[in-house]
């Protein structure tokens, strides 16, 4: 195989077909079922197992990026909601109606990113509206991870349907 084959498959765009994107989907998800409320799921887990030592490292974290994901969407919300949405649409608009697969890849990573950023967003909001402490703030992170799953194992579920018709109506270059 020649350099230049060997390069061109490397960063080839045919999406789908690309062990890169497939990694790169399981690294989005691994992070995101890990990271919620920009807190790692293993000190969510000390915290239950040893409430007395970790919890209020816990605690301390989870208002700290709470506050944070807050004020941020309270300043300026409703600009990165409106940008997020032009990319969003902008991005379906070249995949599924020009066609253009790299638009496809990154549009079914995206929209589903864009609703856990919702959940962790209302998660946050919730925690703060119930001022949770102890047991009901990780029952609160607990249902945050369990919802991010789920719309994980959904997504690349889809992912990977689509992936798959659209490697097969294509088919090999």
């Amino acid at each position: 195989m020649e350099l230049f084959q060997l390069i061109d498959e490397m960063i080839d765009l045919r999406s789908f077909s690309n062990l890169w994107f497939w990694i790169m989907l399981a690294v989005a998800w691994s992070s995101a079922s890990h990271w919620i409320v920009g807190v790692p799921n293993d000190m969510t887990a000390r915290a239950r197992k040893q409430p007395d030592l970790y919890m209020t490292e816990l605690e301390t974290l989870v208002r700290i990026h709470m506050r944070r994901r807050l004020y941020i969407m309270r300043t300026s919300g409703m600009w990165i909601v409106g940008f997020g949405c032009f990319l969003l649409s902008g991005l379906a608009v070249l995949g599924f109606w020009f066609a253009v697969e790299f638009a496809q890849a990154v549009f079914v990573i995206a929209l589903p990113m864009s609703i856990v950023a919702l959940i962790n967003l209302k998660t946050a909001h919730h925690i703060e509206m119930t001022d949770a402490h102890g047991e009901p703030l990780l029952r609160a992170l607990g249902l945050c991870r369990f919802l991010v799953q789920v719309v994980g194992v959904i997504s690349i579920f889809v992912t990977a349907m689509w992936g798959m018709y659209q490697n097969l109506s294509i088919g090999a270059l």
